[in-house]
């Protein structure tokens, strides 16, 4: 057996597009495509993983996160849940606008894929990232409402 070497990204696309559904005896795919806005951490590799499949797995470039992501869910609803588009911003305030339609998908009980972007990995974000994750599981002392009123006054 050959090895295949493959990014993350290619290796997601080329996923997606192996995946197929049969609707009315067709065979058709479960992903037909993507609305996509790149930016930091998605445009370098999955953007570029994207664009060689653009054939078989079109890409419509979005011009706002939650516009887009609520397409993906109206495709979803449209195809009554045979089928179901992908939704990709980049991360930070991009993929934060996407939640109401991941909220609206819950709601309606519709399969939604949303993909953000990841953060640079640059050896400083890396540093910062793993202050985060530190921090967060570290125990921060209770405040009480006695030591909130001595600080105060």
């Amino acid at each position: 057996m050959e090895t295949i070497r493959l990014t993350m990204a290619q290796a997601l696309v080329r996923w997606l597009t192996a995946q197929k559904t049969e609707i009315d005896g067709q065979v058709v795919p479960l992903f037909p495509g993507a609305f996509g806005i790149f930016g930091h951490g998605n445009v370098t590799a999955l953007a570029e993983a994207l664009a060689e499949v653009k054939d078989e797995f079109p890409t419509w470039r979005g011009h706002n996160e939650q516009s887009m992501a609520l397409s993906a869910v109206a495709y979803t609803k449209a195809k009554r849940r045979k089928q179901i588009m992908v939704a990709t911003s980049s991360i930070g305030p991009g993929c934060t606008n996407m939640v109401t339609a991941a909220g609206v998908a819950i709601t309606n009980r519709l399969p939604l894929l949303l993909i953000s972007g990841d953060t640079y990995a640059t050896g400083s974000s890396i540093r910062y990232s793993s202050r985060l994750n530190s921090s967060a599981t570290r125990r921060l002392p209770r405040r009480t409402p006695s030591s909130r009123s001595l600080a105060s006054g």
